[in-house]
């Protein structure tokens, strides 16, 4: 159940953004995207418009997703709040402008759930081992009970080894780790997660995305 705690700041209890765009129907399985390095570019703490540039092949995917009726939820990791750099309305202005964007190519996501909590975060964000931050799967699970999505059939796009590992401990069935953002660095140890029910693909960018058998099953 969300707490809102304003119209511009949907933060549950836990101080988890959760902004819910649009219901798609139950039981669909779900696309998954990180943000920074998947489908904008990674400029380090990411907090102002005009620095926004989506990565070729973003928006075939998203509207692919929405062609097909499968729900695109947006799942990312924000240190930078919690470190103070900068605030939630930072972050809103963001993401009204790459929704905007989107929007410009009649794209839409449905959802978007971020975390500020960090072991070197400050006050109430301060936390060792925060449940929603990736790694660990709360942002997806809490999607999947917020939408009633299909977990065991979707899929996620991220560059980091933390968002291939809060993919495979949130039960779903597979996720492609990207060249772009951190993803060349990091593949090593994202390979190391694949597992017998559970799939990591690998490929330049989100474009490979296309590839998921959610694009081929979903109607």
């Amino acid at each position: 159940m969300l707490e809102m705690r304003s119209a511009e700041h949907p933060l549950n209890a836990e101080g988890v953004w959760c902004q819910i765009l649009r219901r798609p129907a139950p039981g669909r399985p779900v696309l998954f995207l990180d943000r920074d390095g998947v489908v904008v570019e990674d400029t380090g703490y990411l907090c102002r418009a005009t620095d926004i540039n989506l990565i070729p092949g973003a928006i075939e995917v998203i509207s692919a997703a929405n062609k097909r009726a499968v729900p695109v939820v947006m799942v990312t990791n924000q240190s930078g709040i919690g470190r103070g750099y900068y605030g939630w309305s930072e972050f809103k202005s963001v993401q009204d402008a790459l929704i905007a964007k989107l929007a410009d190519h009649d794209t839409k996501i449905d959802a978007v759930y971020a975390c500020a909590h960090h072991p070197d975060a400050q006050g109430s964000f301060a936390h060792p081992d925060h449940p929603a931050r990736k790694p660990n799967p709360g942002m997806l699970l809490q999607a999947a009970s917020d939408l009633a999505l299909d977990l065991k059939r979707s899929w996620l796009v991220g560059d980091k080894a933390h968002d291939i590992e809060a993919a495979k401990r949130a039960g779903i069935a597979g996720a492609l780790q990207v060249a772009t953002g951190h993803g060349a660095a990091e593949r090593q140890y994202a390979a190391k997660l694949e597992a017998s029910n559970f799939e990591v693909r690998f490929g330049p960018s989100i474009a490979d995305a296309m590839k998921f058998p959610i694009f081929k099953a979903a109607r």
